[in-house]
């Protein structure tokens, strides 16, 4: 398999990091050599950064704040461990990318699509992946799980459901505008089927 850079993206509570492990996991046993980071955070600075946009006491951010923060963190990312890491023809496994931001601050923030998309094409330079993986789970569904496994909350987990329900109908319509490049993959399944859907996908990019 050529070196690749594949994202990973869903609501809160999606399954998303498990089945990134599950996938990461899978390459290595084909002998492939992947590298999985995540964002914000992936390196020093980036995780400074996502200490600050998350922590749950940070609630007077502004929502350009927050949108410029999310991408100083993807662009200081970029350069120190994902580009590097491609040059080194690796597969790049990242757990969130710009879609995020697309879909949190674009949408759930009300921001605005292009005002978001704008302000990281600055910060990544135009550079997509080669695969977004949406794992798809209603937002209802994928708060519970966050609750229910008893995962510490951040700031974004403990907005309301207004803007949860804003920020999957945000995904629905980015998913529409990029259709060759982000493929949906039904969420609420148990894993290894999820991860089998996952494979398949990244398969055929081969």
């Amino acid at each position: 398999m050529k070196k690749k850079f594949i994202t990973f993206e869903g609501p809160e509570g999606s399954g998303k990091t498990s089945v990134l492990r599950a996938v990461e996991k899978r390459l290595q046993e084909r002998g492939i050599d992947v590298l999985t980071t995540r964002e914000p955070g992936g390196i020093k600075i980036s995780e400074l950064i996502r200490n600050v946009i998350l922590d749950v006491h940070n609630k007077e951010m502004d929502p350009r704040t927050e949108a410029l923060l999310y991408a100083a963190s993807r662009r200081q990312h970029i350069v120190e461990k994902i580009c590097p890491a491609l040059q080194e023809d690796k597969v790049v496994l990242c757990d969130r990318f710009v879609d995020s931001s697309l879909a949190y601050q674009g949408y759930g923030r009300e921001l605005g699509f292009e005002t978001v998309f704008e302000l990281n094409a600055f910060a990544i330079n135009d550079y997509l992946p080669d695969l977004t993986i949406f794992i798809d789970v209603p937002p209802e569904i994928g708060l519970k799980r966050v609750f229910h496994n008893h995962r510490n909350a951040d700031r974004l987990d403990l907005e309301n459901g207004t803007f949860h329900e804003r920020v999957y109908k945000g995904y629905q319509e980015i998913i529409k505008k990029f259709p060759k490049r982000i493929k949906v993959v039904n969420g609420d399944r148990p894993l290894n089927e999820v991860v089998e859907d996952a494979m398949k996908l990244i398969d055929e990019l081969e």
